[in-house]
């Protein structure tokens, strides 16, 4: 059956909104007409090469759907049911498994060098990472799907599969904000503002975003910035004046930047902790000498997937969206058609905006 979507022909090509042969679910398959995907800087970061990507392939990882059909072997999910995209199912097997950092599985995307459609003059095309979430309707491994959590509009979910999973995650487990400390967010894109609302629910006293926009304070007050900087030399002198000379406790790096990185730890105060989320490329060199790492007592951390299991952490999601706490629609800036996704892409190029939704 033929559905639209949004492929990407060759690292570094723009991506082709066009038709594409989508099999029925084989044996331990699940076929999902998306509600609504979101347009994550990770997928640029696939389309440019800086993550690894086979190609031809569909790219969008963040969605949310209802369930069209099964294949044999499923019973956890049912047609008509909403569900969740789960980019990075773990298997159960491998080490980082066995040690419950499930989001560090070592074969989480090795579907993602499957050939799971077909363009309509038979190329084959790769599901990238693994759900193919930019396109009207997808398969999927049954282990990438989670039902959608009560209380939760399927639009509205398409973003707990990436951004909100991420920016909470790296807040409550991986930085482990408690209740008082004070934070800085560095980069108010999707993920940041779902990190600077994970910050409030933690009970930061004083949570301090940073970008380069000026364009973006109201949006990151709204998520529950305290204080805004536009990004500078002298970012983390402005931190550390408004945290009484110390600098914050902890602070999250939603950027990838080396440069960012560089500040998000200078911010911070001796013992202070930084998570790095964003994904740089390997041109992006961060360095430290002996001597301060040793006299600031400061912790750097990197942070996959926000160290969540979606499947433990969805429903806790889900009570603060129900409780008024996550406030999902705040992380959309723009709600866009597919054939829009690839002037979002210029836009996150330029650094506009947090999260564009594409609905379906």
């Amino acid at each position: 059956m033929a559905v639209r979507a949004a492929v990407l022909p060759a690292i570094g090509s723009p991506l082709e909104i066009t038709g594409i042969d989508l099999p029925d679910p084989g044996p331990g398959q699940v076929r999902v007409r998306l509600a609504a995907a979101g347009v994550c800087h990770s997928d640029l970061s696939l389309s440019d090469g800086t993550m690894r990507v086979p190609v031809p392939a569909v790219l969008g990882h963040e969605g949310a759907g209802t369930v069209v059909s099964v294949g044999e072997g499923v019973d956890h999910v049912s047609p008509g049911d909403g569900v969740v995209l789960n980019w990075a199912p773990s298997c159960g097997a491998c080490h980082a498994c066995s040690l419950g950092e499930v989001w560090l599985c070592a074969n989480a995307l090795s579907g993602a060098a499957d050939v799971y459609a077909r363009t309509t003059d038979g190329t084959d095309l790769h599901p990238g990472l693994n759900v193919a979430a930019f396109a009207e309707e997808t398969v999927v491994s049954a282990s990438c799907v989670l039902p959608v959590p009560d209380g939760v509009p399927l639009t509205d979910a398409a973003l707990l599969g990436c951004a909100v999973l991420t920016g909470y995650g790296a807040v409550h487990h991986s930085a482990r904000v408690r209740q008082g400390e004070t934070v800085a967010v560095f980069g108010v894109g999707g993920v940041g503002l779902a990190a600077l609302q994970a910050a409030r629910i933690a009970g930061a006293s004083k949570i301090v975003a940073v970008d380069v926009s000026a364009e973006k304070e109201e949006l990151a007050r709204a998520a529950g910035a305290t204080d805004y900087v536009v990004a500078s030399d002298t970012t983390a002198r402005e931190i550390r004046g408004l945290t009484g000379k110390q600098g914050v406790d902890v602070a999250v790096e939603c950027a990838g930047r080396a440069v960012t990185i560089r500040t998000a730890w200078d911010s911070t105060r001796r013992g202070g902790r930084t998570t790095v989320v964003g994904i740089g490329g390997k041109d992006q060199q961060v360095t430290f000498n002996a001597l301060e790492i040793f006299h600031w007592g400061r912790t750097l951390s990197g942070c996959v997937y926000g160290n969540c299991d979606p499947a433990r952490d969805l429903p806790v999601l889900a009570g603060h969206v129900r409780a008024g706490r996550l406030d999902l629609s705040a992380l959309v800036t723009e709600r866009i058609s597919l054939d829009g996704i690839p002037a979002a892409f210029e836009n996150m190029l330029a650094g506009k905006g947090g999260r564009a939704l594409v609905v379906f």
